[in-house]
């Protein structure tokens, strides 16, 4: 899964609000309220916060493996 954690992170770093983001910067509500919910976002709107933050990906997402079994398709015992 994808988590936005480090994009809270790198707002309050930076002294940039939610509200900035909206009203400033033209990101959505639905972005920031999918982010928050660390939903799926467009590639375009990751751009955009690092172009806005002046960062790189890693300061706004991190990959966090899903914690799924999967079962072997190869196994042929039941």
């Amino acid at each position: 899964m994808i988590s936005y954690e480090p994009l809270w992170n790198t707002l309050k770093r930076k002294n940039i609000s939610q509200y900035q983001l909206i009203n400033k910067y033209g990101i959505s509500a639905g972005q920031l309220s999918r982010l928050r919910a660390n939903s799926h976002v467009s590639t375009h709107t990751l751009d955009r916060l690092c172009e806005i933050l002046d960062c790189n990906l890693q300061d706004i997402a991190t990959y966090q493996k899903n914690n799924i079994k999967t079962e072997n398709l190869n196994n042929t015992e039941k």
